[in-house]
């Protein structure tokens, strides 16, 4: 089956399509680019939700093409929640994941409780039908970057009972607990049992 994944990030298609060829090659996931579409989807919302809700809403209306969306969003418990929603541009609208992480390390120069979680919400549409998935990994943010795989805040986000931040794993072992993946294997688990 083909599912579109709405987004243009190419490191999180590269993450969702080896997560799926893992546990089954049942679907195909097709980017934005697979089908033509260059537009600039609105992802406005003021939650995870409904960014991710927005997205798949605007595939699905436009092209009749069954879809799914996800956002994700790093959220410090010390900065109440930040950068949340506004994790990708928190430095500004360039997306900049250099400057996201000197502006989080910055902002928690000298604070103790350095507790955070990813959050990852899946909004999938088939048939006109939305369902809603969700993976939460907790963690702490450390004082300083380590590692060099990943992307966005994974060089600064060590998940609780590992000595390791996200980007000195191996993307086998990121993909085991991390919050995408969780996202992504309760969406496997549905579309398993919806087929």
């Amino acid at each position: 089956m083909d599912l579109v994944f709405a987004t243009n990030n190419n490191h999180k298609i590269y993450e969702i399509k080896h997560i799926l060829d893992q546990v089954e090659n049942k679907f195909r996931i097709l980017s934005l680019k697979d089908i033509s579409c260059f537009d600039d989807i609105p992802e406005d919302g003021v939650t995870l939700e409904e960014n991710a809700e927005q997205k798949s809403s605007y595939i699905y209306n436009k092209y009749n093409l069954n879809c799914f969306a996800d956002d994700s969003g790093l959220e410090v418990e010390a900065l109440n929640g930040a950068p949340g929603v506004y994790s990708a541009r928190y430095a500004g609208k360039d997306k900049d994941f250099k400057s996201n992480i000197v502006k989080l390390l910055h902002e928690m120069n000298g604070i103790e409780n350095r507790k955070a979680r990813f959050r990852t919400v899946i909004s999938l549409i088939i048939n006109g039908q939305r369902y809603i998935f969700e993976g939460v990994i907790n963690g702490v943010i450390t004082k300083y970057e380590r590692g060099s795989n990943g992307f966005g805040y994974d060089p600064i986000f060590q998940p609780d009972g590992y000595p390791i931040t996200f980007a000195e794993m191996s993307l086998d072992e990121k993909n085991l607990i991390s919050h995408r993946s969780k996202a992504i294997k309760e969406l496997y688990i549905f579309l398993y049992k919806y087929f």
